[in-house]
């Protein structure tokens, strides 16, 4: 019985403050520039700990910060797709949706020389055509969704959805889901925004994220004993210096315990999926 760790940052830098935000504005830029940053520190807090990481990247920041691609390349992080500029899918035309994710592809194809086999949906919104693109575009895995917590499973596609009738579940597809959670994300518990959707506050006390971090995992290893333990964490969040302490007292803390492992998420799918065969329905 093990429980594998899967440390991943979504490295948005400006991208998710230009598409999300809708802004040019230099102040909100510098926030998003700040995650290279954040991105160095944590290659190196990473490179201490000997641990090995998964970077969802957007086409834009990775072409803003080549030498950040070069450096997780370095040390053996894994680079998935993050669409080109933190595009919502939810919000496009299929076509438009196509081409960004095609476009996302060639950006990290060229500066990494493979194309991506994860992907984690900017905005954590899918369209009705997303997993069907990932599948065509030999994508192995996806970690945007919430059907369970520690526990991956196969994505579906032909949900029927009606307010007058009861849901129908679709068809597995042969791409498995490394389940992500607002709760473990970083984001909402740190980062202060204000936008036409409301205020997030943030800013919230590092030893109050301690907590529910260690919750989870400690229900994880201790109730269930074998799973996945999934963070989303941003560069440009995690990486001011009262947070990175929490995260290095998290990531010591969780490596105490025997029969945990950390990987990447394209590591760990391979072996997840060996155990555990697609068969169609």
């Amino acid at each position: 019985m093990t429980v594998t760790v899967c440390l991943s940052f979504d490295f948005d830098a400006m991208s998710s403050w230009i598409y999300g935000y809708r802004t040019k504005s230099p102040n909100a830029l510098s926030r998003g520039e700040f995650g290279a940053v954040g991105a160095q520190r944590l290659i190196r807090l990473l490179q201490e700990r000997d641990m090995s990481s998964t970077w969802f990247v957007p086409g834009h920041s990775a072409e803003a910060f080549p030498e950040i691609i070069e450096s997780l390349l370095e040390h053996g992080h894994e680079i998935g797709h993050h669409g080109y500029c933190h595009e919502d899918p939810s919000h496009m035309e299929r076509d438009e949706e196509l081409s960004v994710l095609e476009r996302g592809i060639d950006v990290l194809v060229s500066m990494t020389g493979a194309a991506p086999t994860g992907y984690r949906c900017p905005s954590g919104s899918f369209s009705e055509h997303t997993l069907g693109f990932l599948l065509d575009h030999g994508f192995r895995y996806d970690s945007s969704m919430m059907a369970d917590d520690f526990t991956p499973y196969y994505c579906r596609v032909g949900d029927q959805v009606a307010v007058d009738k009861p849901f129908v579940f679709g068809d597995p597809i042969d791409i498995v889901e490394i389940p992500f959670a607002w709760s473990l994300d970083d984001h909402p518990f740190f980062e202060h925004t204000r936008s036409r959707r409301g205020i997030n506050p943030g800013l919230a006390d590092p030893d109050r994220v301690y907590a529910v971090w260690r919750g989870d995992f400690d229900y994880l290893y201790n109730k269930l004993g074998e799973g996945v333990f999934t963070l989303t964490m941003h560069p440009q969040v995690i990486g001011r210096g009262h947070r990175l302490l929490m995260l290095e007292r998290l990531l010591d803390d969780i490596a105490a315990h025997a029969d945990v492992e950390f990987k990447t998420m394209g590591r760990y799918v391979e072996s997840w999926s060996r155990a555990n065969p697609f068969h169609r329905g």
